[in-house]
């Protein structure tokens, strides 16, 4: 895992300076903060390719750091949290985070986690291809610079607005995206009233044209009571 950067973020540093040795006996180069908005410094000078996030904070919270964050990057952040209640997971996965931990965890389960979230980054468009203008998941193909996708190699016909969720769920597979994120990606404007209903008739309609059986989705796929995402194959 040479030149592989992670950044741990947690107002207890005992538990921030137990995953740094762990994650550097793995290889890892680990930067450290210690709330939200030195997270966000540390990101501007640091190129970081995973993040561990705490979400009680002190300063700025996990949750508006991710928020943050997902304005300009696209790097896994795995969230560790002691708030184990279905209800964080959920708007902590909605709003951009990869995945959820609960504390108290097991340090080799972290470390896991994090080569996973790694390992499809890397694979997926992350660290070998930030600035590629073309991915390939599958029998689709989409060439950003063109906004050509093309299905086992025959062209399909998308709206502007079609492209531009493509182009967003695609760049960020696995990632599941809210329908106000969608929104406000694509709109560039808040939910709008009947916002998460305009999303959902243009996800249905990009599922008529890149899925074989749009009933049974195997690309474009709804998590429910989340969001939608672009399942990485």
């Amino acid at each position: 895992m040479d030149n592989t950067n992670i950044l741990v973020v947690d107002d207890d540093r005992d538990i921030v300076n137990a995953l740094k040795i762990h994650l550097t006996r793995e290889g890892y180069q680990v930067f450290c903060a210690y709330d939200g908005a030195e997270a966000l410094q540390v990101l501007d000078k640091e190129r970081v390719h995973c993040i561990l996030l705490d979400i009680m904070m002190p300063q700025m919270d996990g949750f508006s750091a991710i928020l943050k964050i997902r304005e300009h990057q696209n790097i896994p952040i795995l969230v560790m949290s002691a708030k184990s209640e279905e209800s964080d997971k959920i708007l902590g996965l909605s709003i951009g985070a990869d995945d959820y931990i609960t504390k108290p965890f097991q340090y080799k389960e972290v470390l896991a986690r994090v080569k996973s979230q790694l390992r499809r980054y890397m694979q997926l468009g992350g660290i070998h291809n930030t600035i590629s203008n073309e991915i390939r998941i599958g029998r689709l193909c989409f060439d950003f610079a063109a906004h050509i996708l093309t299905a086992d190699g025959e062209p399909i016909k998308l709206t502007s607005t079609e492209t531009k969720i493509l182009e967003l769920l695609m760049r960020n597979p696995g990632r599941i995206f809210s329908a106000e994120e969608i929104y406000s990606n694509v709109w560039k404007e808040p939910l709008a009233y009947n916002g998460e209903k305009t999303v959902m008739v243009h996800i249905r309609r990009i599922r008529e044209k890149i899925e074989i059986n749009p009933g049974e989705p195997e690309y474009l796929k709804v998590v429910g009571g989340i969001g939608y995402k672009f399942e990485a194959k």
